[in-house]
Parts: C-alpha cells; sequence; structure tokens
C-alpha cells in the first residue's frame, strides 16, 4: 500500500510538474532561523534534513528536491541561524563546535525545526529524520532526545556518544551508513555505536562502504564516491518505504 501510495503521488508529480520549494523562515528563543520546505503534497510523508557543517546550501536542497520527486515532503532545517553560511574551514569549525559542546542547545534547535516544519502543515506524525556529516551527528543526538520520529538516518556522521548520554529513549528505527575509509569517524566508533544500540535493543542498520572516506556523498567534491551514494540512496529510499505509511 505505501509503495501505491508513492507512486500514485510520483506519477502527481510528474502530471503537475515539479514542486517548487521555498524558504521559510522560523525563530526558536527569539533567533531568525532560514528553513527551506518542498513538498508534492500536503499529505506526503515528511524528510526533515539536517545539514553539514557548512550550513543549509544548495546540497541539502538538491536532496530535497530529489526525495520531493520521490513522492515525500521535506523540511531542510537550519541549526545556524538566518544568513549564517560559513564558507571558511575555521567558521565551520566554530559553530559546528558550538552545538557539540551545548548539546541542550543542538536539541532545541533540531526540535524547533520540526515545529516549524508543523506549521508549514508538514506531516511530522509521519517522519523520518536524517543528515549530513555534522548532520548526521545531529540526527543521532535527536534519536537520543526521544524525538516522536519513525526513522533516524545519518550519512557519514560523527558516531560518538557524548558522556552522560545513552539510547534508552529512541523511538525509531536508527540506520546509518558510514565511510570505512573515514579517517575523521573510525570503525571503532562505528563497532562501538553498533554496541550501544544492541544494548539499548534499538532497531538499526548499520553499512560501511569500503573505499569511501568522509562525506563520499557530497557530489563535485574530491570526496565524492559515486558507488556508495548510489548504493546508500537505494538503501535509504528502501528505508523510507518500509517505515513511513
Amino acid at each position: 500500500m505505501k509503495s501505491i501510495t508513492l507512486l500514485f503521488l510520483s506519477v502527481a508529480v510528474a502530471l503537475s510538474g515539479a514542486p517548487e520549494g521555498k524558504t521559510v523562515e522560523y525563530k526558536i528563543a527569539g533567533d531568525q532561523y532560514e528553513g527551506y520546505y518542498i513538498t508534492p503534497s500536503p499529505k506526503a510523508p515528511l524528510v526533515m534534513i539536517v545539514h553539514d557543517w557548512d550550513g543549509l546550501t544548495g546540497y541539502e536542497k538538491k536532496r530535497a528536491e530529489m526525495l520531493a520527486d520521490l513522492g515525500y515532503a521535506v523540511f531542510a532545517a537550519d541549526l545556524y541561524g538566518a544568513g549564517i553560511r560559513p564558507t571558511e574551514f575555521k567558521d565551520k569549525h566554530a559553530r559546528a563546535t558550538e552545538l557539540y559542546q551545548d548539546r541542550g542547545k543542538m536539541r532545541a534547535r533540531l526540535k524547533g525545526a520540526l515545529q516549524a516544519a508543523k506549521k508549514q502543515k508538514a506531516n511530522v506524525d509521519n517522519a523520518v529524520a536524517i543528515g549530513y556529516c555534522f548532520g548526521g551527528a545531529a540526527i543521532l543526538e535527536f534519536a537520543r532526545a526521544g524525538a516522536d520520529l519513525n526513522g533516524f538516518v545519518a550519512f557519514h556522521g560523527g558516531l560518538e556518544t557524548p558522556e552522560g548520554e545513552d539510547y534508552s529513549n529512541v523511538k525509531g528505527e536508527i540506520l546509518v551508513f558510514h565511510g570505512s575509509a573515514d579517517e575523521g569517524v573510525s570503525l571503532d566508533d562505528f563497532a562501538n555505536l553498533a554496541k550501544e544500540l544492541e544494548q539499548h535493543k534499538v532497531p538499526h542498520e548499520m553499512i560501511s562502504y569500503s573505499g569511501a572516506p568522509h562525506a563520499f556523498t557530497v557530489f563535485g567534491s574530491n570526496r565524492y564516491r559515486e558507488d556508495a551514494d548510489k548504493k546508500s540512496w537505494q538503501r535509504f529510499t528502501q528505508f523510507l518505504e518500509e517505515i513511513l505509511d
């Protein structure tokens, strides 16, 4: 039934033309943020995307459009703030580190983004959250925070669990895609996460790709690995069909 519904939505999109995304301004604790929303249908299942450490850019918007073409609504969150899209290494590092060091703030911004999606009439009761690199780490934080979502998907994200946290409150399934050649996130981190998820009986699937470095899904970069990107995307979209109504 889910496949038939998504097929119907995809056909509807094809007949009516591709859906158009829009910028969504929203506030969290008085500060302004700027997300991106696109949907082929008001009732479409929702995918919330969390960006890499360079902020919400054309990359996340491209992924959102790819998902909209498959029949999903997508809200690309902004965890940094309106107009904050760092381009220099030191600035990217500083922005990401601020949230790594203040997990309460990270959780508040994730929750605020989901509320912003809800205000767009997005179907937050039938939703999955995904993230890339820094966003992948943020997605796992959202899972540990007990966010009431169907699933959480991390693409080449940080996998370590902060001191004092665990996976005892997770409410959805977890899917992790990792590059075996990632020099920043080790295979030991990958194995330790698997042990934690098993310890807390969290339904999960974890896949590693040989020769794939960190950020292996980023189009046009020297780290891009087409084979790992295509395989992870295929499994990801199958996962969406499996856990979304």
